[in-house]
């Protein structure tokens, strides 16, 4: 009788360890899901990152487009004009970077496709860039941010609200060029850009930026 129950014993110890070592076993599959959720930006704002990329695009290729129409500009001695292209271009490559920037923290790569840019006279080409800077101004830049603030991007928020800003100052620089284009003829002429959000200006006495508040000493020069 003593050895029996000793063996009824040892068996009932067995059987506790293995029911422990069941449930450890259980506890850890429990915390560690096979599927995890996804939790990325991307996935949880997917219009946001297709306005980002639709934006990287805009811009990338309003870059190309400028330093062609700087070009033209240049060989039809409107030399003031061909400044004012590329100080834009630079701008816009600023607001590319910036976008880029945005897209990568949501765990996308950029992507453009860049088209050939379409040159004709330096009047005409600067009225297809007032339609291209207001379009941007008005229409694209203001949808992409009032989706941006529902899915509660601040990041992106602030690149277009940045892009938006420039783009207007743009659209007016380019429609004073347009509206007096003798006096944009010959000559030289410096333009300002922010290299923080792309603010552009010929104003040689400007402090800090208006939007952003970089100080003029970081500002870039291009003539």
């Amino acid at each position: 009788m003593h050895f029996r129950a000793h063996n009824i014993l040892l068996t009932a110890a067995a059987a506790a360890f293995a029911f422990a070592a069941i449930g450890c076993a259980s506890t850890e599959i429990a915390k560690t899901p096979t599927n995890p959720p996804a939790t990325t930006a991307a996935a949880t704002a997917p219009k946001t990152l297709e306005n980002l990329q639709t934006a990287y695009n805009g811009e990338s290729n309003a870059n190309a487009k400028y330093l062609e129409f700087a070009k033209k500009a240049d060989e039809e001695g409107y030399t003031k004009v061909a400044s004012l292209f590329r100080a834009a271009a630079r701008a816009e490559e600023i607001h590319k970077a910036n976008h880029a920037d945005v897209i990568r923290k949501m765990g996308a790569e950029p992507k453009a496709d860049i088209k050939p840019a379409e040159v004709k006279t330096t009047a005409e080409n600067l009225k297809a860039a007032i339609e291209g800077e207001t379009y941007e101004r008005d229409k694209m830049y203001a949808d992409f941010l009032v989706e941006a603030r529902n899915a509660n991007n601040k990041d992106a928020v602030r690149t277009f609200n940045l892009a938006k800003t420039a783009e207007a100052e743009h659209a007016k620089l380019y429609t004073e060029a347009l509206g007096n284009l003798d006096a944009w003829k010959g000559g030289k002429l410096t333009f300002f850009v922010c290299p923080t959000c792309g603010f552009t200006s010929k104003d040689a006495t400007l402090e800090k930026c208006p939007v952003d508040f970089t100080p003029k000493e970081k500002f870039e020069s291009i003539s």
